[in-house]
C-alpha cells in the first residue's frame, strides 16, 4: 500500500509517516522543504506547494491514500497566508484525490473550527461551525474543513480529524513557545487561572490517524469530523507550571484579566498592522481568549466509531515530553 502524507516532515505528519513505515506501507511525504531524514528511512520525499495543483497532483499519482496534515498555523499573519496553503491547499489535495483515484483521505483539522469565544465544555460534534472569527487560521481551516467533508462520497471516502493542543517529544511550538515567553517575562495567567482544556499528545494523534484511515474502509466514519485528545481536561495553567517546574523554571503566579488581556491584544494587533512588524504580536485577542476559557470535548464518538483510545496516560505523556524538552535545553 502507498500513502502520501502532506507535511510529512511536520510535528505530526513525521509521527504519521513513522507509524505508517512501521505497518510496511510506502510512504511519500509532500512538503515546502527537504527531508533528509525521512528520505534516510526510505520515505520518498516531494518538494512543493500546496497552492500549485499540479505539483499536489503529480504527488498523488499512484498512491492509495492521502494524510493532508500540512497546513499554516499560528495566529498571525496576512489572509492570503493562511488562505493560499490552507484553503486552496485543501481543494487542490481533494481535487488532486478525485483525478487520481485515491480512495481515502485523512485530514487534519482543528477545534479552533468552532471558536465561538465562549467557553467549550464537553463540546460535541453537534457544534456548528464559528463566526465572529479572531484569526484567519481558525476561519480558514473551517472552510478547509468544510470544503473537504463536503467532498466525501462512495469513490473518495473523508474524514477529519481535530486535535487540541498537541504536545509531546519533538513539539516545536506549543510549550517552546511558553518556555521562550517565560523565560522573557512576558506570560502571565490570564483569567482565575482555573479553565480546563483538552490536549493531545502527538503519538496518540498519530494513532487516531491511523485508526480513521481503517475505520474509512467501512465507510462508518466518512464525512464526519472527530475530536481528538487524552480524554482527561487538564486544568491549563497547573499543567504548564508542572511543565515549568518540572524543567526547573519558576511557576507562573501572576494573573492579568481577560478583560484587560483582551484589550491589550487589540491594541498589540492594530499596532502590528499599522506599523508593518514581523513577527507576531506578544498577545492576540484569540490568544486571550483560548488563555482564559474551558475548551475541552466530547471524546466518545472517536472512541466508538475510530476506536480510538489513548495509548499513554498524562502522567506519562507529560513525563516523556518534559524529558524531551529538558534534552533539548528548555
Amino acid at each position: 500500500m502507498e500513502v502520501l502524507v502532506t507535511g510529512g516532515g511536520g510535528f505530526v505528519g513525521r509521527s504519521v509517516v513513522e507509524r505508517l513505515l512501521a505497518r510496511g506501507y510506502t510512504v511519500r511525504s509532500f512538503g515546502r522543504s527537504p527531508q533528509p531524514s525521512l528520505a534516510a528511512k526510505g520515505v520518498r520525499v516531494i518538494t512543493g506547494d500546496l497552492g500549485n495543483a499540479a505539483e499536489v497532483r503529480a504527488a498523488c499519482v499512484g498512491v492509495n491514500a492521502v494524510f493532508h496534515v500540512a497546513a499554516k498555523a499560528g495566529v498571525w499573519g496576512s489572509w492570503d497566508s493562511y488562505y493560499r496553503p490552507n484553503v486552496l491547499g485543501s481543494r487542490n489535495v481533494v481535487a488532486a484525490c478525485q483525478a487520481e483515484g485515491v480512495r481515502r483521505l485523512v485530514y487534519t483539522s482543528t477545534p479552533s473550527v468552532v471558536f465561538n469565544r465562549q467557553a467549550i465544555r464537553g463540546g460535541g460534534q453537534d457544534m456548528p461551525y464559528g463566526r465572529r472569527w479572531l484569526c484567519h487560521y481558525a476561519h480558514t481551516k473551517a472552510i478547509a474543513e468544510q470544503e473537504i467533508l463536503a467532498a466525501s462520497c462512495d469513490t473518495l471516502q473523508v474524514v477529519a480529524l481535530r486535535p487540541h493542543l498537541i504536545f509531546g517529544p519533538g513539539d516545536p511550538h506549543l510549550l517552546p513557545r511558553v518556555i521562550e515567553s517565560v523565560k522573557a517575562g512576558r506570560l502571565r495567567i490570564v483569567g482565575d487561572g482555573s479553565n480546563r482544556v483538552d490536549v493531545a499528545y502527538v503519538e496518540d494523534v498519530a494513532a487516531a490517524h491511523l485508526n480513521a484511515l481503517d475505520v474509512l474502509d467501512t465507510g462508518k466514519c466518512a464525512g464526519k469530523a472527530y475530536f481528538i485528545s487524552q480524554g482527561e481536561p487538564v486544568e491549563l495553567w497547573t499543567w504548564l507550571n508542572q511543565v515549568l517546574t518540572g524543567l526547573g523554571h519558576a511557576p507562573l503566579t501572576q494573573r492579568v484579566p481577560l478583560r484587560l488581556a483582551y484589550a491589550a491584544g487589540a491594541v498589540a494587533e492594530t499596532l502590528w498592522r499599522l506599523l508593518g512588524r514581523a513577527g507576531e504580536p506578544p498577545i492576540t485577542r484569540f490568544v486571550a481568549v483560548e488563555l482564559a476559557k474551558d475548551h475541552y470535548f466530547d471524546l466518545q464518538p472517536a472512541i466508538q466509531d475510530l476506536a480510538f483510545r489513548p495509548e499513554r496516560s498524562m502522567e506519562v505523556a507529560l513525563a516523556e515530553t518534559i524529558k524531551d524538552l529538558a534534552e533539548r535545553g528548555f
